[in-house]
């Protein structure tokens, strides 16, 4: 082994640690911005998007360094190489449908979006990225912290944010689809066209078969029957905004939920589909939540939650709870539940 060899393999090794810490770090960053996202079907979910993709546009700058590392890596074989292989699979797999629902250039990929394969996955990345960095551990040297990393740092993220903007301007420049996203990204479908508007559920949450006749609602210490529920005619105009990459809005109509418990001495609100699937909320949203039987006029159908669903404005579509089978006043406060359903 001659001098400069010798001298440049620490000087690789280090680089190549950086740059996995780099990646540790923007990954767990755009993770985290896009679960806040989907938070939120107001102005914090615009912000948490433009982090979020900032980010993502930092990770592409970094895959020509990974790719190095990557390469040196599967010359060397080791136990468990599969799984990181397929980690970098999933990653790129994120970063492509991202920007392919951004750009609008392809929103729908057969029966799913692309936003679906985006945030598919990134979940399924998780346990393997988990996985990676407890077994390629990577040590944390003072000089990664120094004051040169740190502005190299700084200035690489900031070269991400130029690139995210003018990735923008671009897309409204050429008139891309992408540019007539609502600030949440998601694509308007079916507008006062209930017809047209999408079906969707919370993950794997099947559509179920419910018997008009023999449905109850149990609400406010009663029961109430369909044809009880359907006279309520209290309305409201929403917006659906799906986290599988579309909004929607529509006319509502039903009973405020505020008519349904009566003057309730709790804490919170318990809303609880048939599949079991439930979001809880804050007492005091009572008069401004819907328990919508008919939508644009008609009665709702089984896919869109017939005989009844929750619509909730301002509210992501996973608050949108469908075939409701109770609403309960609950002493314990709104916020003990998951940030997201777990079923």
């Amino acid at each position: 082994m001659n001098s400069r060899t010798s001298v440049w393999r620490p000087v690789a090794i280090a680089r190549g640690a950086r740059t996995n810490l780099a990646l540790l770090a923007l990954l767990s960053a755009v993770f985290l911005t896009g679960w806040m996202a989907f938070a939120y079907a107001t102005a914090p979910a615009r912000w948490s998007l433009v982090l979020h993709a900032a980010g993502g546009f930092a990770i592409l700058a970094l895959l020509p360094w990974k790719s190095m590392i990557a390469r040196r890596g599967l010359g060397r074989p080791w136990p468990g190489r599969w799984a990181s292989v397929l980690l970098g699979v999933l990653v790129l797999v994120s970063l492509v449908a991202g920007l392919l629902h951004s750009t609008g250039l392809l929103v729908y990929i057969g029966p799913l979006t692309a936003m679906d394969f985006h945030v598919g996955a990134a979940i399924a990345a998780v346990p393997l990225a988990i996985w990676h960095v407890v077994a390629r551990r990577v040590r944390v040297r003072a000089t990664d912290l120094s004051r040169r990393n740190v502005l190299r740092g700084g200035a690489a993220v900031a070269g991400a944010a130029a690139a995210y903007a003018a990735s923008e301007l671009v897309v409204r420049a050429t008139g891309m689809p992408g540019a007539a996203r609502r600030f949440t990204g998601s694509y308007e479908a079916g507008s006062f066209e209930p017809g047209l508007m999408p079906v969707s559920s919370w993950m794997f949450d099947a559509i179920p078969r419910v018997a008009q006749e023999t449905w109850r609602l149990a609400a406010g210490g009663r029961e109430w029957s369909y044809d009880e529920l359907f006279a309520f005619d209290d309305r409201l105009t929403a917006t659906l905004d799906c986290t599988g990459g579309f909004f929607s809005t529509q006319e509502w109509a039903g009973a405020r939920l505020d008519r349904l418990i009566g003057k309730a001495g709790s804490a919170s609100i318990r809303v609880v589909s048939s599949t079991g699937y439930d979001r809880r909320f804050p007492i005091e949203r009572a008069g401004s939540l819907l328990l919508a039987t008919r939508l644009g006029g008609q009665a709702l159908d089984q896919g869109h939650g017939f005989p009844a669903r929750l619509v909730v404005p301002d509210g992501r579509g996973f608050w949108w709870v469908k075939w409701v089978s109770a609403v309960e006043a609950d002493d314990l406060p709104h916020w003990w539940q998951s940030p997201f359903p777990l079923q």
